[in-house]
């Protein structure tokens, strides 16, 4: 069978096909439709461009920065405003030039997300999985350690970790990724529940295949889509909690240009030299409503319902 369009066929009819004539075919096409879906909504796609954009500033984070983001100016350049002697984002109480330590900081920002992304998610779907599949004493130990980091507000289990472990940046992303995984544990243990019962997985428990291949190869890639939608939506938490942290000093240590650190480091010239938090308190909500557009357009895509409903 030809795995390709034959040539009067359209590249969007072959793959926009009710008959695939593969299995390649049918994941082009399904993921096609997604993206068809989700670039109809111009406030997802808002978000997207947002992330891409601080993707690529922390890329060429070196390149774009004026100045050095770690070693400022004392004598002359010591809290100058916005626009002046080539300081575009005006400089700090250290003579250093805001924008470069944003465009650093988004380094750090970055860092966190992707490291929490990669701790957290793949823990609580584990968790969520075995729990919603094997049931009884399991299920209830798991979920009830569960509740109990639910029981927590966030931040305040974040700092206690932080607290326990000591302040730093890798501390840091280890407290929050330890407070983040409960929530995505139980979004794994719903999807679980209505497919463990299901035809398809009778059909595999009867070919002869372990509960731990059922679990890994067919119960949780069900949950990959409702997990990256709350994984998405998530990120402008732990973009906030680890601004909190720093904010505390418990987060990233001076120089370092961590955004929640900036803004702790310009509250005390918040009525005459604003710029100095305020910049980095933007940069915060541009990201953070970035990740909450690109979320809610990818619940959107990758669950049609939602958006019908």
């Amino acid at each position: 069978m030809s795995t390709a369009p034959s040539q009067p066929q359209s590249r969007r009819d072959w793959l926009l096909s009710d008959r695939p004539q593969s299995r390649m075919q049918a994941r082009l096409g399904r993921a096609y439709m997604t993206w068809l879906r989700f670039s109809s909504n111009r406030l997802a796609v808002l978000g997207l461009l947002i992330i891409l954009a601080l993707i690529l500033v922390a890329i060429f984070a070196d390149v774009l920065a004026p100045h050095d983001p770690v070693v400022g100016n004392l004598a002359g350049a010591r809290l100058l405003p916005p626009g002046t002697e080539g300081y575009l984002l005006g400089t700090d109480d250290q003579g250093r030039d805001i924008l470069s330590r944003l465009l650093h900081g988004s380094r750090l920002t970055l860092l966190v997300i992707v490291l929490v992304a990669i701790i957290a998610a793949p823990v609580g779907l584990l968790v969520g999985a075995v729990s919603g599949y094997v049931g009884g004493w399991v299920d209830a130990v798991l979920m009830r350690i569960t509740d109990i980091f639910l029981a927590f507000p966030k931040l305040v289990l974040a700092l206690a970790f932080v607290a326990a472990l000591g302040p730093g940046i890798e501390n840091a992303i280890l407290a929050i990724a330890i407070t983040s995984w409960p929530p995505y544990a139980r979004i794994a243990r719903a999807e679980t529940l209505t497919v463990r019962n299901s035809d398809y997985i009778a059909a595999v428990q009867l070919m002869g295949a372990s509960p731990f291949r059922i679990v890994l190869r067919h119960v949780m890639p069900m949950c990959m889509s409702s997990l990256i939608v709350r994984v998405t939506l998530d990120m402008a938490g732990i973009i906030l909690t680890a601004a909190g942290l720093g904010f505390l000093g418990l987060g990233a240590q001076p120089p370092l240009p961590e955004w929640g650190a900036m803004i702790a480091s310009g509250r005390r010239f918040i009525l005459d030299q604003w710029w100095v938090a305020t910049m980095p308190g933007i940069a915060i909500l541009v990201v953070s409503l970035g990740f909450n557009l690109l979320g809610d357009g990818l619940r959107d895509a990758l669950d049609p319902r939602e958006a019908s409903q």
